[in-house]
């Protein structure tokens, strides 16, 4: 499905840094916006724009890091005095009687603007389902009943339902690999813990308000927990290092505390 139809101005375009841009998609956590954010990204793939370093998506926008340096000379180097036009990635001509850019920013800007006001015809990369197996309760999950016991239900109606949804990767971000999902059901939306807990293990589930999401690494933490997978979501030594990525779909499923061993025992 298409990109739905969105009004790109100038004032949703700005710099951060000399060495980055921002690209506002919305200001709200949804789908739609979502998938904006997401066609953008799918766009940038095929612009090939010289100095680019990453596109990093957030909830509904995503930074451009790029070195300065190396677009200008690019654009100084292709745009002389014996040349009327450039082109990046060989799709995007740039005349020189609209070369006025004054910084790599208003150069970056304007060459952006014109690619997403036409970015409704842009197809998102397609999306893969990435299911993980998850040990609820008990030590591995300390706030279960915590969180059954504010909406009225039972430990095993909170686990049904949370593994009942099919959750989107919205973003990365906190730590290292850790995904931000969204399709949480309202009926086990919890508020994060008053006090954040100084550690919390890799590989633990939790709700923070109405996102669920995985700790990848041991470190401090406010959501609430719920359980433990024993899939490593942040390997360093892999290429990308992340299990999940932005635009991805997760599933959990219950797995019994013997079922969660067994599994550490085969990855060691």
């Amino acid at each position: 499905m298409n990109t739905p139809m969105y009004i790109w101005t100038e004032e949703m375009l700005s710099p951060i840094s000399e060495s980055a841009i921002v690209i506002r998609c919305g200001d709200m956590i949804s789908d739609e916006v979502h998938q904006r954010v997401m066609s953008v990204c799918s766009m940038l793939d095929h612009m090939h724009i010289p100095g680019l370093i990453e596109a990093v998506p957030s909830f509904a926008s995503v930074t451009l890091f790029y070195d300065p340096y190396l677009l200008m000379e690019y654009v100084s180097s292709n745009l002389d005095s014996t040349s009327t036009t450039i082109e990046i990635g060989g799709s995007y001509p740039r005349s020189r009687a609209d070369s006025s850019a004054t910084s790599p920013y208003i150069y970056l800007r304007d060459l952006l603007l014109p690619s997403l006001q036409g970015l409704q015809s842009v197809t998102p990369k397609r999306t893969r389902t990435v299911t993980i197996p998850v040990c609820y309760g008990g030590e591995f999950g300390p706030d279960l009943e915590y969180v059954a016991s504010v909406h009225a239900l039972t430990p095993d109606e909170v686990i049904a339902i949370h593994t009942a949804g099919e959750y989107l990767v919205h973003m990365l971000g906190f730590a290292p690999g850790f995904p931000y999902l969204g399709g949480l059901s309202a009926r086990i939306a919890t508020p994060r813990r008053a006090t954040p807990r100084l550690r919390v293990e890799a590989g633990t589930v939790g709700i923070g308000g109405e996102q669920t999401g995985i700790y990848p690494l041991a470190t401090p933490g406010g959501w609430q927990c719920i359980g433990r997978t024993p899939i490593a979501l942040f390997r360093p030594n892999d290429n990308p290092p992340s299990l999940l990525t932005a635009g991805d779909r997760v599933r959990f499923t219950p797995i019994s505390i013997q079922e969660y061993f067994e599994h550490q025992g085969a990855k060691s």
